[in-house]
């Protein structure tokens, strides 16, 4: 059942004649993260930026946690922007510590959470340290934490994975999914479409300020598949005159020695006579999938195809 913290609709902004944000509606349900997809240039930071309360609509209403977007309800939302703003000549607490208090939170409360979030990050050795003398990965964790100390309802992250680690980038996105389990609402903006499958319940694509794509990420992939599937062996397959060779769109091979082929199936071919003829081929059959399209196949195909056309899906 839905329960939206924040219902976006008919969103439109101009900056002098350019159109930046064209009939953009989203909605974001209380405990989901929503991931906001497209180009350089698609529109996302403004409509972030509206959505945060930095910016208003020209036209469209933003409605949170049931009324109209106030400027005040800020201080319910963290916000990470892409262009990261920590003062350098800062320590790291006393940044954390300020950022605490401008948010709401008393002297003690402040200081509580600074300790509990840096030991979260084991960064509390790190303490004192000014932000210029630590590395960028570090000062990208100060930033998160700057945004997730006043227990936001709604936290907004603008490529959030940017400079960090694998190892870094696995701590976040699990304090991610943390909070989320929490009752956070998240809505991030991000190339890296990895983070989004792994992520993302809903994903919303805008290309030249206009939303072309939007739904749960598990029914956009499923309405994507082609009915091409994928058969897998250890070793090349010379299928010469057999009845799938008709059917192969093309073949790749592993880094682990597999070589896949993907096969269309069709009237001629289901999936169960595939998995059969596959079967009995001369080399053990070792792997079998449906090939469903990655987030970042239907994403480039959609900022490749959409002209004017806009696709949703219901979720």
């Amino acid at each position: 059942m839905e329960n939206p913290l924040l219902i976006a609709t008919n969103i439109y902004k101009k900056f002098g004649d350019q159109q930046v944000s064209h009939n953009i509606s989203i909605q974001l349900n209380k405990g989901e993260i929503y991931g906001l997809l497209g180009p350089n240039g698609a529109g996302k930071t403004t409509l972030i930026r509206m959505l945060s309360t930095i910016t208003q609509p020209d036209q469209g209403e933003i409605i949170f946690q049931g009324k109209p977007l106030q400027s005040t309800d800020s201080q319910f939302m963290g916000y990470m922007p892409e262009e990261r703003g920590l003062y350098k000549k800062m320590s790291v607490a006393d940044q954390l510590l300020f950022f605490a208090e401008l948010r709401g939170l008393s002297n003690q409360e402040a200081k509580a959470a600074v300790k509990h979030w840096l030991g979260r990050l084991e960064m509390l050795e790190w303490s004192k340290k000014k932000i210029e003398e630590i590395s960028k990965g570090m000062a990208q964790k100060v930033q998160f934490v700057s945004c997730i100390m006043h227990n936001p309802k709604l936290l907004i992250l603008d490529e959030p994975f940017s400079g960090f680690d694998p190892v870094n980038a696995d701590m976040i996105k699990n304090l991610i999914l943390e909070l989320k389990s929490q009752g956070t609402s998240i809505l991030f903006s991000t190339h890296r479409m990895d983070n989004v499958e792994e992520l993302c319940d809903k994903i919303g694509i805008i290309h030249q300020g206009k939303k072309v794509l939007d739904g749960s990420v598990s029914e956009i992939r499923r309405n994507a598949f082609t009915g091409i599937f994928e058969i897998g062996f250890h070793g090349v397959i010379s299928f010469e005159q057999h009845p799938l060779a008709a059917h192969v769109v093309k073949s790749t091979q592993t880094n682990d020695g597999r070589y896949i082929y993907y096969i269309q199936t069709s009237e001629s071919l289901t999936m169960q006579q595939l998995l059969l003829q596959a079967s009995s081929l001369s080399l053990p059959l070792i792997h079998f999938s449906e090939h469903i399209p990655t987030v970042h196949d239907i994403f480039v195909k959609t900022v490749e195809v959409s002209g004017d056309n806009s696709q949703t899906f219901s979720h």
